[in-house]
């Protein structure tokens, strides 16, 4: 699992969350997307790396600004992980 944290400046609400939100799910293949005007920030699960020209143009699309991306593999926990070790 990937996990992509972009940097977005111009969020000012919940409201403004919900449409970066929507618009990554509509252009990618995405398992989670949350996003916090607070924190400035979008945080994407996806099964596979993402396109961050196409994030940027995405975002930036939404009227909001792309500042920045970063990933990371993560692994996926399941609800039992914790009781019956790897």
């Amino acid at each position: 699992m990937i996990r992509t944290t972009l940097k977005i400046s111009g969020m000012m609400c919940g409201m403004c969350e919900a449409h970066v939100n929507d618009a990554i799910r509509a252009a990618f293949p995405v398992r989670k997307v949350s996003s916090s005007h607070v924190k400035g920030e979008t945080v994407v699960l996806s099964e596979a790396p993402l396109d961050a020209e196409k994030l940027k143009r995405t975002v930036n699309a939404s009227g909001y600004i792309f500042l920045s991306a970063a990933e990371e593999t993560v692994e996926k926990k399941g609800f039992l992980s914790g009781l019956f070790g790897k």
